[in-house]
């Protein structure tokens, strides 16, 4: 029997808990979670809607042409659902982007295929390109003077080269006792940093440093800049658990903006981000003292903004049926939009699909919660949660004032998914230990789909975040990373063929059930004391 199948089969013959006990937590409805399970597992249409969102209209970089085209197949696919209130809410953003061709080869000393893409916003090379190689990584005023008069009509290399290692220890995150001990618990207390000996460069300054180096490149004449990826990287998910695993080579690229969306931004040079193994090479060979040729062909459209904004977020809800709660909301949340290395299967159409799909699965068993439950999925999360914050701001309050919004009363909690395609586990409660009674009886039934965790702690990085910032409940999943870390999470490997097809329809059910519980409850949960501005 395939594996998925059997998969399925072991998980939907489990059997729930009899009966929870009614406390001042609420009762927890057995009953309905039983048949959002039974459906979410058997008659799920989770993989139809991630190949959509993926293979036919991903990537999907917010103002660019492809994101357009998957919100209008969401909006009418969640009219088929029987969703109500469908609509989009729009923002500025900037200029949109989109990728019509690239290739790459490095020619002379020898013939090499080049893996690599270009960043996001960057310029066209106007057709293809053939030019020497020179390495001129530039990190300070004095680099400057350095490679003054040495880069024209040239492709440069703008770091030098990296080592790569063997792959050790983890690639593929599924969570051991050690890993789910230290969720359970909170962060050890930190040592404040030693002071430096001199001063560090503000943000604005590192900025303002790079800006001048992008300068020095277009007034040197360089033709296009290309880069190996950075030496590190950030654990999405803003958690400082340990369970980190090695970025992987191998072809693997892991890419991001290169360029100005801002109608009045400076228009760079072609960037380029290659696989470090190829970079490598070319940084050997020319400290051999043997010239290095490259053909480039970087082809690029960029979109204006229309009125209203290019960024936009999906909205769709199901009526709450309470005469007193009705009005009351439970949002569940993810990001829309996607990097463009890949088409952005784990990050986030994962997500996406799956609070589609708990919307789909409430609607299928003709769940009548009493709250409002509500959906969103989010546009520019990657370039700064800017859908979401849009949003709050909008609907709950201003962080910078926190002068609050009507709405603001009313949002009885916000649940999101953003840690790629492994399995719920359990739920950050953001130090807010007022949860724990309620958010234990509410898992008990889900523990044998393997949601076991209440994490105390709070973590950031990702859509919560801009309701966590004025005070509000909103709250992360904890997933199993799988290949997030090591080898999707902003890369050319993101597609469809990553995700993990159980995993991704347990993490559906797991919403739904969470949605509904928060919604059938005759109190909103407990909120934090609200942020100062």
């Amino acid at each position: 029997m395939h594996k998925l199948a059997t998969t399925i089969i072991a998980l939907t013959c489990l059997t729930l808990p009899a009966s929870v006990p009614a406390q001042a937590t609420g009762k927890v409805d057995i009953a309905t979670l039983e048949r959002i399970r039974e459906e979410g597992m058997q008659r799920s249409q989770a993989m139809e809607t991630i190949g959509w969102l993926t293979d036919v209209y991903g990537p999907r970089l917010t103002g660019g042409p492809e994101i357009r085209e998957a919100g209008d197949f969401v909006k009418k696919r969640m009219a088929t659902w029987g969703l109500s209130n469908i609509h989009e809410e729009s923002w500025p953003f900037g200029k949109g982007w989109s990728l019509e061709r690239f290739s790459a080869s490095m020619t002379e000393p020898r013939v090499m295929p080049i893996i690599g893409m270009p960043k996001a916003w960057t310029v066209g090379t106007k057709g293809a390109v053939t030019a020497d190689v020179v390495l001129a990584p530039i990190a300070t005023e004095a680099d400057m003077a350095k490679f003054r008069g040495k880069l024209r009509g040239r492709i440069v290399l703008t770091q030098p080269e990296r080592e790569v290692k063997m792959l050790e220890g983890r690639i593929v995150l599924r969570m051991d006792e050690d890993d789910i001990a230290e969720a359970k618990s909170l962060p050890a207390a930190r040592t404040a940093p030693a002071r430096p000996a001199s001063p560090r460069p503000s943000m604005a300054d590192a900025r303002a440093l790079q800006q001048r180096i992008q300068q020095f490149y277009i007034d040197e004449g360089a033709v296009a800049l290309i880069d190996r990826g950075s030496d590190s990287f950030m654990s999405a998910g803003g958690s400082d658990l340990t369970w980190q695993t090695q970025r992987v080579d191998g072809g693997t690229v892991f890419v991001g903006a290169g360029g100005s969306r801002a109608d009045d931004g400076v228009q760079g040079l072609p960037a380029v981000t290659i696989a470090v193994e190829h970079y490598n090479r070319m940084v050997r060979v020319l400290e051999k003292g043997i010239p290095v040729r490259m053909e480039l062909d970087v082809r690029t459209r960029f979109h204006d903004e229309p009125p209203g904004g290019n960024g936009f977020n999906i909205i769709a809800e199901i009526p709450g049926t309470d005469p007193d709660l009705k009005d009351e909301v439970v949002m569940l949340g993810a990001h829309f939009d996607s990097w463009h290395g890949a088409t952005g299967a784990t990050d986030n159409a994962t997500g996406s699909t799956a609070m589609l799909e708990a919307m789909r699965i409430l609607k299928a068993i003709d769940a009548r919660p009493r709250r409002t439950i509500r959906v969103a999925l989010w546009g520019a999360e990657e370039q700064g949660l800017l859908g979401s914050r849009a949003y709050v701001k909008e609907h709950f309050a201003d962080p910078a004032t926190m002068q609050r919004k009507p709405g603001y009363e009313k949002l009885a909690a916000y649940f999101n998914l953003d840690n790629g395609t492994g399995r719920i586990r359990g739920i950050w409660m953001q130090q807010n230990m007022a949860l724990q009674p309620i958010f234990a009886e509410w898992i008990k039934p889900l523990a044998p789909l393997g949601v076991t965790i209440l994490g105390p702690r709070s973590v950031g990085s990702t859509d919560h975040s801009a309701f966590e910032a004025v005070g509000l409940p909103g709250f992360q999943f904890i997933q199993e990373r799988l290949e997030y870390n090591s080898r999707t999470h902003h890369s050319n490997m993101d597609f469809l063929d990553r995700v993990q097809p159980e995993d991704l329809m347990q993490q559906a059910v797991v919403a739904a059930s969470f949605a509904y519980l928060a919604a059938m409850r005759d109190e909103m949960l407990p909120r934090k004391a609200a942020p100062v501005p």
